[in-house]
């Protein structure tokens, strides 16, 4: 195997990212990314972010939150089941371009959860549909440089309250942590495969304040922030 460069994000493509796959090999795989996810916290972030962006609210009105890249769901379970405990109404939107991650996410939803699903390319909205937040985790690294500008726009346009991207730090400590973890554990191949891919595919704090500068974004809105275990955050407040 070739060694690594980690100056630069890699083009490996990751094996979910293919046509082919089937909806129970696919399932799999986010089953067990969802149990990845667990595992290093993933979830801590975006939840971080939007406790501190709502705890000014005191209107209590619905808080509509979109989901892009949204998976199994996992993500919007959590909000969910947090907004329970807070008293918190919420409408929740998760998206996703593979017509899979929808089927499989509702099937371990509970129906009464104030959550759907929808399969759309995002670049295809209509132009004038909004949210209060706008989240993403673990979605931008499967986008090229070009599309992740274009995503950094499309998020600043949409939200009307802020939004925020949750992703991994291009760094080997990582890929060489998860490349061996998922076969020690026993995660299926799909994982094995793109854990490390994702890893390569990732960014650093240089990479973030390039793509927001080219996106046109003022810097003063952002907030690019590093937390453990290895992920980079980018947060954008609106007026």
């Amino acid at each position: 195997m070739m060694a690594q460069n980690f100056s630069c994000r890699s083009h490996q493509p990751e094996m979910m990212d293919r046509d082919a796959i089937g909806f129970e090999d696919f399932r799999k795989c986010l089953r067990d990314l969802e149990m990845v996810n667990v595992c290093t916290l993933a979830y801590r972030p975006t939840l971080h972010w939007l406790k501190r962006a709502l705890r000014g609210d005191k209107s209590r009105q619905p808080v509509f939150i979109l989901d892009i890249g949204s998976g199994g769901g996992g993500m919007l379970r959590k909000i969910w089941r947090w907004a329970q405990r807070s008293g918190r109404e919420t409408c929740l939107t998760g998206v996703d371009v593979n017509p899979w991650s929808k089927k499989s996410a509702e099937s371990v939803t509970p129906p009464h959860a104030p959550i759907q699903y929808e399969t759309a390319d995002i670049f295809s909205f209509d132009p004038d549909r909004r949210a209060d937040f706008i989240i993403s985790s673990l979605f931008t690294h499967h986008l090229t440089d070009n599309e992740v500008v274009k995503f950094l726009r499309w998020m600043d346009r949409h939200a009307t309250q802020g939004w925020f991207i949750n992703d991994l730090h291009r760094h080997p400590l990582p890929f060489f942590l998860i490349r061996y973890a998922t076969r020690l554990l026993g995660f299926g191949p799909m994982v094995q495969h793109d854990g490390p891919i994702s890893v390569a595919r990732a960014f650093t704090a240089a990479d973030w304040r390039r793509f927001v500068a080219e996106a046109g974004i003022p810097m003063k809105r952002i907030r690019i922030n590093w937390f453990f275990p290895f992920r980079y955050c980018v947060a954008g407040e609106k007026a």
